[in-house]
């Protein structure tokens, strides 16, 4: 019986780079073009999500459909918040409120789509701001945080551009006791 001879480390590693480098090139597909992980630094989305929640965004669907009412986004700063100094590289999360061609109102801690009161029992309070009647432009979506009274988002800066929207937020996989899918809501 014949032992194989072992190789050196140096035989070891230059027959594995051609493996690593595939790895590595479709690690860095996936991250591009279809999934990424994201940290929640605020507080702009509870009681939904916390800070230091890490989700898993999804970023292929919103090529073959727009977004949806009640899907949380997560986006890339409009031009009002890059000249205000946020970077383009940041990135925001929020839930679609409304799409293009409805109206959006806030009254008395209702916010109103197409006239009609939401029904938002996701949200840690009601507004305690007002905001007048708006519709939204084409190829452009009205997005809220769930934490109404402390969240950057529509009200303050105005719609958010689709071609800024990286993806979809799907699953928490951060902390583990909160661990799961983040259902979207139509409403």
């Amino acid at each position: 019986m014949q032992n194989s001879p072992v190789p050196s480390p140096w035989q070891f590693i230059k027959e594995n780079i051609p493996l690593l480098m595939v790895a590595l090139v479709l690690a860095l597909l996936l991250r591009f073009f279809v999934a990424e992980p994201r940290y929640i630094p605020s507080d702009s989305m509870l009681p939904t999500l916390e800070q230091g929640d890490r989700l898993v965004v999804e970023k292929v669907s919103y090529h073959f459909h727009p977004p949806q009412v009640g899907d949380i986004i997560v986006f890339h700063p409009p031009e009002l918040l890059q000249v205000q100094g946020y970077d383009l590289g940041q990135a925001f999360i929020k839930r679609v409120i409304a799409l293009p061609g409805q109206t959006v109102e806030v009254n008395n801690g209702i916010v109103y789509r197409d006239g009609q009161p939401l029904q938002e029992e996701y949200i840690l309070e009601p507004p305690q701001y007002n905001l007048p009647a708006v519709r939204v432009p084409d190829g452009q979506v009205f997005v809220m945080g769930d934490n109404r009274n402390n969240s950057n988002d529509s009200h303050v800066w105005g719609f958010l551009p689709q071609q800024n929207i990286i993806g979809h937020a799907l699953f928490r996989f951060f902390p583990a006791s909160r661990w799961g899918q983040l259902a979207s809501l139509s409403f």
